[in-house]
């Protein structure tokens, strides 16, 4: 091959109000915004592939991960109920060191959890922890912990 893949440099999620991202993020996670970026313009909606596209984005960091908030002002996006089954949904996954402390702490900061966590029982990942969640735009989050050592 003639070139490599050095990471991942950010996950990008479209969002309905960057602000109200920002603040949800930031109130969870305690992550800070960047600052925000304006495009539009042909280049912009050949490589989005959306006609007409007029967009700011931002990025905030959790971890070592980039997670790239684009708001498109024109078109609207359409609201969109995904379901992990459905073909083309994602999820970010972000991995904590105590499941029980991130949890407690999530709901009191408002966080509202598909379910208590799960502890998986067999295979590789037995002992592992997970857990999912959505963010104001029903985007589907994951807390995971591998099991203590």
């Amino acid at each position: 091959m003639a070139f490599t893949v050095t990471g991942v440099h950010h996950v990008g999620i479209t969002v309905r109000d960057m602000q109200r991202s920002f603040d949800w993020y930031t109130r969870m996670f305690g992550v800070e915004p960047g600052p925000v970026n304006h495009g539009e313009g042909p280049d912009l909606e050949r490589g989005v592939q959306v006609p007409g596209a007029k967009l700011s984005f931002s990025m905030i960091r959790i971890g070592n991960v980039n997670v790239e908030f684009l708001e498109y002002h024109e078109p609207e996006g359409k609201e969109w109920d995904r379901t992990n089954g459905d073909v083309g949904s994602a999820h970010i996954c972000l991995e904590v060191d105590d499941m029980d402390a991130a949890y407690a702490e999530l709901i009191e900061r408002g966080a509202v959890f598909n379910g208590p966590p799960v502890t998986l029982a067999d295979g590789d990942l037995a002992g592992s922890q997970w857990a999912y969640l959505r963010d104001p735009d029903g985007i589907q989050l994951e807390i995971w912990q591998y099991p203590k050592e």
